[in-house]
């Protein structure tokens, strides 16, 4: 007996689905294990949080609230339309935003903090002289366009049709970048503090297996949230409630 060709197709797309949800939960225990291991490498081997009283202590707030705001954050608002595909558009694009927004002021503090462990200590460390602060700058610079750009041409006011479509490619492409980037100054910085801090890193000391162990989630996390986003087949199908569809590799 020969199968309809509909129900291959459904159970093609059944499978399809299986395995992005799987993936997804992946990505997401991945993602939470990156935290966790943030906060017990700084807090444990660097002296736990503090504020600008004590400058040295108060960096700590700044990797964590990179790795939550800047990747975390980051990479789940670009997987936002692939994850919850069952929900209207534009309750997808607050949702977007909405992450965006507390990713960036989370990115914001973790700048503060930074800057203060330079700039309150005696005497001060220059600042923005290594290449993980410039690139770090870069994709802060980055995301904050892609917001301002994004919600100007999705949310309100809103652009022309014709503009919103021709500018989706290119929203799609720098928030990709911008992820990308933001993760390869995570790996610089864990290195730079590692050799800075850790007199005993050649030694596969503790503090120093476990900032690698961190870099390794970021590399893998990075890599789970590339692949869902690209892959063509986990791709959001409209729904009937959608008014407006815009091509673009996220959705």
């Amino acid at each position: 007996m020969k199968i309809p060709i509909f129900i291959i197709g459904k159970m093609d797309e059944d499978a399809t689905l299986t395995n992005f949800k799987v993936l997804y939960v992946v990505t997401q225990l991945c993602g939470i294990t990156m935290i966790v291991l943030a906060g017990c490498w700084v807090g444990i081997h660097f002296g736990g949080f503090s504020g600008s009283a004590t400058p040295r202590v108060e960096f700590n707030w700044h990797p964590l609230f990179m790795t939550i705001g800047l990747i975390f954050l980051y990479g789940n608002s670009i997987l936002v339309y692939r994850g919850f595909r069952n929900v209207s558009k534009k309750t997808l694009k607050i949702s977007h935003a909405s992450i965006h927004l507390i990713a960036f002021v989370l990115t914001v503090i973790a700048l503060i903090t930074v800057f203060d462990s330079h700039n309150l200590v005696d005497p001060p460390i220059p600042n923005m002289y290594s290449l993980h602060s410039w690139l770090g700058i870069g994709a802060v610079i980055v995301f904050g366009l892609q917001y301002v750009a994004g919600f100007t041409a999705y949310l309100a006011p809103g652009w022309r049709q014709t503009l919103k479509v021709a500018y989706m490619p290119l929203h799609i492409y720098f928030g990709l970048f911008g992820f990308v980037l933001a993760i390869a100054s995570a790996l610089m910085g864990i290195t730079e503090k590692a050799i800075f801090a850790i007199s005993d890193y050649s030694s596969f000391s503790n503090a120093g297996v476990m900032g690698n162990s961190l870099g390794v989630l970021y590399v893998i996390f990075g890599a789970l949230v590339m692949y869902l986003v690209t892959e063509s087949s986990y791709k959001r199908k409209p729904l009937p409630e959608d008014t407006i569809l815009l091509t673009g590799a996220n959705e």
